[in-house]
Parts: structure tokens; sequence; C-alpha cells
């Protein structure tokens, strides 16, 4: 079996929206890819024009019925005529994605406060603008989910990312209240965190770049790089009736590095 979409019955996600913020390559392509095919409508928002076309022209080509808007998730008001716009072109948001993140090795005594704040802003604060302005139309959806990408990083900490480390912490807590909040609503609240995933950016950067693979790979208790349809597998079950009683929770997919990596090397 080559994909994990082969596992899951065809037309899952019919008359599904979906909201994605980053997916228009790495991890939230993949995303876009599973739930696309599963029969969901797609709606991607970035910052990058070209990667935006370029995704939902491939997707079209599919069969998938997509659609980009360019917004930066650090600008609410940006976020939120974002998510009007998709809930206009789709009729609604059933299930939101928050995949968008910043991120950059750095020392955190040399880590600049705009550094600092930029990172913060895109993956915390844009993780929570994107709940609050999706909160009414997926509180009228029935099929209500809200998966945010994170890491486990977040809880062991992140030497040399302090900065991204402290704001998937956030967004693994902010998951957790709204999970409880929002629950009478039927919305249902939890996070992915992925290992170190080959063909994504943030593999590239802080591990090839800089010739960390080898070392990386054997602090995986798989020894090896996950794959991005391992993470878009997991997204597609949160979101089908398999997960319907699953709120709150850190999924995490990572070739268990979360029990063999060592935080202060």
């Amino acid at each position: 079996m080559d994909s994990a979409l082969e596992i899951f019955q065809p037309g899952l996600l019919d008359d599904r929206t979906v909201f994605i913020t980053g997916g228009g390559s790495g991890i939230g392509r993949g995303i876009c890819d599973m739930l696309g095919g599963l029969g969901a409508k797609i709606f991607i928002a970035s910052r990058n024009p070209e990667k935006l076309g370029v995704a939902v022209e491939e997707l079209s080509a599919d069969g998938v019925t997509a659609d980009f808007i360019i917004a930066d998730v650090r600008d609410y008001e940006q976020v939120e005529a974002a998510i009007a716009r998709c809930a206009e072109r789709f009729g609604g948001i059933d299930i939101l994605i928050n995949n968008a993140a910043g991120n950059f090795n750095c020392p955190t005594a040399e880590l600049s406060p705009n550094g600092w704040k930029t990172v913060i802003d895109i993956d915390l604060n844009g993780t929570f603008y994107c709940c609050k302005a999706a909160y009414p139309h997926l509180k009228a959806s029935g099929h209500a989910r809200i998966i945010s990408i994170t890491t486990t990083l977040a809880r062991s900490g992140w030497p040399q990312a302090a900065h991204a480390g402290a704001a998937k912490a956030g967004i693994q807590s902010l998951t957790n209240a709204l999970a409880v909040e929002w629950a009478p609503d039927g919305i249902l609240v939890n996070s992915i965190s992925p290992g170190p995933i080959a063909g994504t950016v943030g593999v590239d950067k802080l591990y090839i770049e800089t010739g960390q693979e080898e070392v990386m790979i054997s602090r995986v208790a798989l020894r090896r790089f996950g794959k991005i349809d391992d993470i878009a597998g997991a997204v597609a079950f949160l979101c089908s009736p398999a997960g319907n009683y699953v709120t709150g929770t850190e999924l995490v997919v990572d070739g268990g590095r979360q029990w063999t990596f060592a935080s202060a090397s």
C-alpha cells in the first residue's frame, strides 16, 4: 500500500470544506492532497501566490474543488477576510487546519526581539486568529474539526529554536482550552506533532543544510525520516468518523523521537 489515502473510504469527506493555512507546499500541501482526494473542498490561505497558484491548479487537475487567497496570518483582519471568503465561496467551513509556521535556528542569547515576535505572531497568534475567525462557521457545521500542527519539542524545550518551541507550546495549551470550551458547540480540537518529515522546509533547513541529518535520524526510534503522507493520514483520521470522540489530544507522529531525543545536546 503506497498511500494512506488507500486506507480510507472514497468520498469520506464529500461535502466538507477545509480551510488550511500554509497549504501550498510541504506538510500542508500533503494534507490538501489527502483531504481533497477524500472529497473535501480545499481553500488555502498563505502569503506565497506562486505556490498557491500551482497547488490549486494541480489539485483542480486531480478533480479537487479548490481555491486560494493571499493572506498573512499575523494580521487578524486578513485572516477574518480570508475565512469569510472561504465560507462564502463554499457555503461554510467544516475543518480548520492551522499549519502556517515560521522557524529558524538561533541561540536564544542571540535571538532578536523581532525574530522572537515574528515566530510567535505566525505560529501562536496566527493559530488563535484563525480559530477565532472560523468559530461561528465551525459552530454551524455539525462536523467541525480544528487541527493544529505542533511538535513534541514544545514539551521538551527546543534548544536553538526557543521561539518556535514556546509558540508551539502555546498552541497546545490553546488546543486544550478550546477542546473544553467549544465541545458544547460540537467542535473537536486536536493537534498533531510530526517528527522530522522528509521533503519539508523544516527538515531541509534545520537538519540537512546544517549537516545534522544523521544525528537527527539517530534520535528517531524508527531510524528514518517520516513521510508527508504519514501526517496527512493522521489528519484524515481525526477528520473522519473514527475521530468523533477525540478532542483535546496531541497525536504524535514522530517515529518515536519523543522518547529518544536529547533536548540538551
